[in-house]
């Protein structure tokens, strides 16, 4: 095992950025707000100075930062060409002679194993060199069904490398939930695993993968990972483990394709409230210049001035969710990634919170991060870090998913002063950031340089143009309103994938503040010459409770998409499980997620007569749901009503019943008129009035 080089002191990459930006600039600024001010109204020399402070390399040139500025459409970089996985091998010598790993893994089972840079590179060459070999052009896609292991990571390099399409789905998801998502791009490869070890149970996945490969007609060739397994469990298909022995000269020599700066890297899947999940597609060139800009923020990359090599960075994520790639992009740097496959609560039967922060102390993890609900499930099991290992070098804790309560902040705090050894330690900096899927990136986030507040995030991000509106389009500070971004980010989704006339990519951002829509930043009208306005779907606070300063707060999602521990469902997937069942006749889902609580997710269900919701019903629907998506998305509570709420285009009416067990009054979130069935709201109306009262 590596040893991790000393903790030396620390230049923040932010204040080093505003250096670089005097001295080869010319330009200074008074603060952070103004720094941003600068970032999103001089769009193109903000992000061109981004390009240039990471020193992202093209064999041809760009004519501009940003050719055309609309949403959507904006055209970044034109000319430019790049390749996400050039970026990362680029760092193979320099990491090396540092004597740093590019990977650090461990799972359930104590298995750890490290990657040299060498090796990295070593094995995405020799499984691309594969891919082409069985046919494998740029465009097509590959589907993965993997754990957070090295493999998921080197297989994601080795598609970018030859401009194949990656997409990744969870080995927790079930069946049903990764077909919705891989029918929509009809993958050339599916690369699969043959198991992984979960809360202390092995589970078993080739039945899964043999079905996977039944309905999806496209897959031509199939390549398992024997992850679980010793022997061969998925028939017809080429090891992993041979493959990527490859050694030859082929395999040193390969390099990475140049791409056009717009060519599809990844297809990821964020859910909303109807139809099958939206399949995301994402550019090379716009993750690598936000990525770039993300790591400004997060600081990723600074324990080892002047380079970057020492930090280990790591982000506890399930392959399903964005926070992986986010993970993954620490390779961007020469960072070496630290991961975790299995559950942070420790086994089902013997719960341990304690297991990832051992984990991190084992491996010398400088920077830890993980969903806002892991932190709380820290608090109640009464985690105690000082029983936890060394835990010195962790100078950051990143958090995302859901919003951050204070009271966890606060234990976290108090945790880390207890046990400092170092003075960044005495006040631990949280880094709380918010973006999507959808972009891949953060819209809110901080600085090590900025002060903190217990359950508040410290800043928009730089080149994030992004305002709480209120109900009139218009922008509002100290009060809580619709998350919009009015200018456009290099990360935006190219489109949807199959989405003729980008229908679905429209209706999902752009429909509600059509061109025209709001102001400028800096003051003035957009204007219809700007295009749309980017509505995010979450409930936004800028400024303290006066309007003033940077804080931020997102008070959870302002639409019906399911948040569970950072990972999104839309209800419609909720409702194919729980449908299917003969019992059931209708069904509905609200996330109660808001100002920092724990997510609390009741589901309505109505019964075919003569059926009651017994626990025998009970326990079948909640083992629909956990084999059809995910354990995550498991109700709290599922109650029996006469009727579900609709409008008389049938829809279920699923934000007015969340705003409503959210405390607002039934006259002000539903228009009765405009109702199927006015009359179901009654029961609604009492269970409100039962919970409030508790």
């Amino acid at each position: 095992m590596t040893t991790p080089p000393a903790f030396p002191p620390c230049v923040p990459l932010i204040r080093r950025y505003q250096d670089w930006l005097r001295r080869s600039r010319g330009l200074e600024f008074a603060d952070y707000h103004a720094l941003w001010q600068w970032s999103v109204t001089e769009l193109d020399a903000f992000w061109q100075s981004i390009w240039d402070w990471a020193d992202l390399q093209s064999p041809t040139p760009h004519r501009a930062a940003l050719g055309r500025n609309v949403m959507p459409g904006a055209e970044w970089f034109p000319g430019a060409q790049v390749n996400y996985a050039q970026q990362v091998l680029r760092h193979t010598d320099a990491a090396h002679a540092a004597g740093q790993p590019a990977l650090i893994a461990e799972d359930e089972r104590g298995r750890v194993r490290e990657l040299s840079w060498p090796e990295l590179r070593r094995q995405v060459a020799a499984l691309a060199l594969h891919l082409q070999e069985v046919g494998v052009q740029p465009g097509d896609r590959i589907a993965a069904y993997l754990p957070n292991i090295p493999e998921t990571m080197v297989a994601f390099l080795a598609c970018a490398s030859i401009g194949a399409v990656w997409s990744v789905c969870a080995p927790d998801m079930g069946s049903h939930a990764v077909l919705d998502r891989l029918r929509q791009i009809e993958p050339k490869v599916l690369i699969a695993v043959d198991g992984v070890t979960w809360a202390g149970r092995a589970l078993e996945r080739s039945d899964t993968v043999a079905q996977l490969r039944a309905e999806l007609p496209s897959v031509q060739h199939v390549l398992a990972v024997r992850h679980l397994q010793d022997t061969e469990t998925i028939a017809d298909s080429a090891d992993w483990a041979s493959v990527t022995a490859r050694n030859d000269a082929q395999t040193a020599a390969f390099t990475p394709l140049w791409l056009d700066f717009d060519h599809p890297l990844w297809i990821v899947y964020s859910s909303g409230t109807t139809g099958l999940p939206k399949p995301i597609v994402h550019s090379h060139g716009g993750i690598l210049v936000v990525s770039m800009t993300t790591g400004l923020h997060s600081d990723v990359g600074c324990s080892y001035a002047p380079n970057n090599f020492g930090e280990r960075f790591c982000w506890y994520s399930s392959t399903g969710w964005i926070m992986w790639n986010i993970q993954v992009g620490g390779l961007l740097t020469g960072t070496t990634c630290v991961i975790f496959d299995g559950s942070p609560g420790g086994p089902r039967d013997a719960p341990d919170w304690g297991t990832l922060w051992r984990f991190a102390a084992r491996h010398g993890v400088t920077f830890l991060g993980s969903g806002a609900a892991f932190y709380a499930g820290c608090v109640k099991a009464g985690v105690d870090l000082a029983q936890c290992g060394d835990l010195s070098r962790i100078r950051a804790i990143g958090t995302t998913g859901s919003p951050l309560s204070p009271e966890v902040q606060q234990w976290g705090t108090e945790q880390f002063r207890r046990i400092a050894r170092t003075p960044a330690q005495q006040d631990i900096w949280w880094f709380n950031v918010s973006g999507g899927t959808d972009f891949a990136g953060g819209f809110i986030a901080g600085t090590p340089e900025l002060p903190q507040r217990p359950g508040v995030m410290q800043c928009r991000m730089l080149g994030a143009a992004v305002e709480a509106w209120d109900d009139a389009g218009r922008p509002v500070k100290g009060q809580v309103g619709e998350l919009v971004c009015t200018q456009p980010i290099p990360s935006m989704p190219l489109t949807f994938w199959n989405d003729p006339g980008k229908a679905r990519y429209l209706a999902s951002y752009f429909e509600m503040y059509p061109p025209g829509h709001g102001r400028k930043p800096g003051g003035g009208d957009l204007g219809p010459e700007a295009g749309s306005v980017w509505r995010h779907g979450d409930w936004l606070r800028v400024g303290d409770e006066h309007g003033e300063g940077e804080w931020c707060v997102i008070y959870g999602r302002s639409d019906a998409t399911i948040n569970r521990q950072g990972l999104r469902m839309g209800t419609s997937e909720v409702y194919s499980a729980v449908e299917a069942l003969p019992e059931v006749l209708d069904s509905m889902v609200v996330d109660l997620e808001y100002l920092g609580r724990e997510s609390w997710m009741p589901l309505f269900v109505v019964l075919r007569p003569g059926h009651a919701l017994d626990e025998a019903l009970t326990a079948r629907i909640n083992d629909a749901i956990r084999r059809s998506l995910s354990p995550r998305f498991v109700p709290n509570e599922i109650f029996q009503v006469p009727e579900i709420p609709r409008t008389l285009s049938g829809k279920k009416q699923e934000l007015p019943i969340k705003k409503l067990l959210l405390g607002q009054t039934i006259e002000k979130v539903v228009n009765r008129e405009a109702m199927a069935n006015p009359g179901s709201l009654a029961w609604f109306v009492e269970f409100a009035a039962r919970r409030a009262s508790v």
